[in-house]
């Protein structure tokens, strides 16, 4: 496998897989509002929510089987963002001769809207959300599982990310991986 640092495309890769926001496009969401609002939600329903991240928040509403309603909410967000977002300039690497997938940490809902706004839907060949599978980035299984869906396989295949969690999720699933710092240097 070629080390995170010095990942390139080449006609190695059967398939390229990108996070989306921060590396696609940018959403237009308050994140610090989206955390507040959560917070509100699981306060009212007695779950402590001191010093707790976002990503925090959404382990306790599992714990507390208040998730629905934070996902619900929280892909609210995510949608209205989507229709307001930014083209990143990574973008303009889509279409790809590769088979190509995104997987991100956004309702999956949230990433067809970003990506129709922005005409790359028809570049991408299978999405991966925060609630297409049972688990998340970090976690292996959304980037294995967008994969599969390509019929690709991790060992020819490379993740595109903006975030140290992006990496994480590359190395738990055996694949290149390459930060769009890098990428657009």
């Amino acid at each position: 496998m070629i080390p995170a640092e010095t990942a390139h495309v080449s006609d190695a890769y059967e398939a390229v897989v990108y996070d989306l926001d921060g590396t696609l496009v940018e959403l237009d969401v308050d994140w610090g509002q989206v955390r507040q609002e959560v917070a509100a939600i699981l306060e009212a329903r007695g779950v402590d929510t001191d010093g707790a991240t976002l990503w925090d928040l959404f382990d306790r509403a599992r714990a507390a089987e208040e998730h629905p309603a934070v996902e619900q909410r929280v892909a609210a967000f995510e949608r209205e963002g989507a229709r307001t977002s930014t083209r990143l300039p990574l973008a303009a690497e889509l279409p790809r001769e590769e088979a190509t997938g995104v997987v991100s940490l956004n309702a999956e809902s949230a990433c067809r809207i970003a990506l129709e706004v922005h005409g790359l839907d028809s570049a991408v060949d299978v999405l991966v959300g925060r609630d297409t599978v049972d688990e998340s980035k970090p976690h292996p299984q959304p980037l294995r599982a967008a994969l599969a869906s390509l019929d690709a396989s991790p060992d020819r295949s490379l993740f595109v990310g903006d975030s140290a969690s992006d990496a994480e999720t590359a190395r738990r699933a055996g694949v290149d991986f390459q930060s769009v710092s890098d990428r657009l240097d």
